[in-house]
This record gives structure tokens, C-alpha cells and sequence, in this order.
């Protein structure tokens, strides 16, 4: 299914295509966790359907937890 959303840190529209049916849309708009409605998608994809912000948005703007555990140790 094709999902238009506007990023809340950068204000840029985008269309992705994402594994989601209207029924799981329709799901999560009524009240149901996103994560229970769609459990098969990834993370980024379950960020998008919600904020419009993409992996490489959020990368960005906050890093990359893998990056930032890594120099802990």
C-alpha cells in the first residue's frame, strides 16, 4: 500500500510503498498499537506509517544507537 506522510523533523513529504493493509491503517488509526496491528513490519517502517520520519532522518538527528553502544565498550 502506497503511505504519503510529511516528516515531523523535516517537513518533506514522501511516498513509500509498505506491506500494510487498509484494515491494519484502519487498526492503528482506531486506537490499536502499531506494533500489534502491524507486527510484521520493521521498525523504520512502523516509524514511517506514524511520523513520516525515515531511517535516515532519524540516523541524522539522533545517531545510530549501534554506533554509540559500540564506542561504550
Amino acid at each position: 500500500m502506497k503511505i504519503t506522510r510529511t516528516s515531523r523533523l523535516t517537513g518533506t513529504e514522501r511516498t513509500r510503498e509498505i506491506d500494510l493493509t487498509p484494515a491494519q491503517l484502519a487498526a492503528w488509526e482506531g486506537g490499536e498499537f502499531i506494533q500489534d496491528a502491524t507486527p510484521h513490519l520493521s521498525d523504520a517502517d512502523r516509524e514511517f506509517v506514524m511520523t513520516g520520519i525515515t531511517a535516515e532522518e532519524w540516523t541524522a538527528a539522533f545517531g545510530d544507537d549501534e554506533e554509540e553502544t559500540a564506542s561504550i565498550h
